[in-house]
């Protein structure tokens, strides 16, 4: 122990004049009031940024039909107006160029024929068709679309702000503890943030598509109509997903953590294996929306999870096992 001591000799010098409680409140208040800046900043970038943010939330709408086989499309461009695509079949559609799955797309134009107009196709060869959306995102009042800007515009301010009101807010904290305090804290938090945003990519990229394209089908299973949504439920389901998901992915910290102060041991943790299940669908109830597509997506990447922190919390015993700090009884 005589070793450690001059590393943290200049940690229990006397600091000088410490601050009163009114003092360490105004630095909150300093810290509060400069994350509420940022993130008023970051909201009004976003509100005029909001159709690209817009474009970000309905992207996995495109996704829908990432594990069915490609199949042809076709959109039509009226002037500056473009409709589709629409999914078609050769028969359907026999104008559709050569190739497995085609994505074609035509500008419609008008042409005279013996004093008559008549319609016209030209397949566009530069054009490229975006990936086909079968469901329509709709608002049902006037004041809908304000809501939804906002709401969208909300939710991505949060996440632009997060950087700098971490900061400030880590800069009132992080004065009040010591280096070996702060190395530990660094750690931890570094993966909270990579399994955050292991969570949300995970989520945009591959859990999000399934659940939707499951709802879709649950829903032509009972015979509804599945193609036309509110756009405030889909953003409000989509963003309590993504920032479920990325809450849900610290629970492997925080079994570790257990595991670190000695309370759990990797023999406890397979003997919970059941309970862990429980607690997943749990997790996924409460972090996200409840319905049981989003408990499922979400149990199953938390299980996975948990199997891991097993064998971490093995190798861990394993190496302090070697050390001796651990004697088998």
């Amino acid at each position: 122990m005589s070793g450690e001591a001059p590393e943290f000799a200049e940690e229990t010098a006397d600091p000088g004049a410490k601050k009163s409680f009114w003092g360490h409140l105004q630095d909150l208040r300093v810290a509060l009031i400069r994350s509420v800046i940022a993130l008023v900043a970051a909201l009004l970038l976003c509100l005029f940024q909001i159709d690209r943010v817009v474009q970000v939330l309905e992207y996995p709408l495109r996704r829908l039909h990432m594990f069915e086989r490609p199949r042809p499309s076709v959109a039509f461009e009226v002037g500056a107006t473009k409709l589709g695509p629409f999914r078609v079949t050769r028969e359907q559609f026999p104008g559709l160029p050569p190739g497995d799955a085609p994505n074609a797309v035509y500008q419609v134009g008008i042409v005279e024929v013996n004093n008559q107009p008549v319609v016209t196709l030209k397949l566009d060869p530069k054009a490229s068709v975006a990936d086909p959306v079968d469901i329509k995102l709709s608002n049902f009042s006037p004041a809908e679309a304000f809501m939804v800007a906002f709401h969208v515009a909300l939710y991505a301010a949060i996440a632009v702000s997060a950087p700098f009101w971490i900061y400030f807010l880590g800069g009132f904290v992080l004065p009040a503890l010591n280096v070996k305090e702060r190395s530990i804290i660094f750690k931890w938090l570094g993966w909270a943030v990579v399994l955050f945003f292991a969570g949300v990519l995970a989520t945009y990229f591959f859990l999000l598509p399934v659940a939707l394209r499951a709802s879709v089908q649950y829903s032509e299973l009972l015979g509804f109509d599945a193609y036309n949504w509110r756009a405030e439920e889909y953003i409000n389901f989509t963003c309590k997903f993504l920032v479920g998901m990325g809450v849900g992915f610290q629970f492997p910290l925080v079994v570790l953590f257990l595991v670190k102060i000695g309370v759990l041991t990797h023999k406890q943790l397979a003997q919970y294996r059941r309970h862990v299940i429980i607690i997943s669908l749990f997790l996924g109830a409460v972090l996200t929306t409840p319905e049981v597509i989003t408990q499922v997506a979400m149990a199953v990447p938390l299980y996975l999870l948990y199997e891991i922190c097993i064998w971490i919390a093995w190798y861990w015993e394993r190496q302090k096992r070697r050390a001796g700090e651990i004697v088998d009884i």
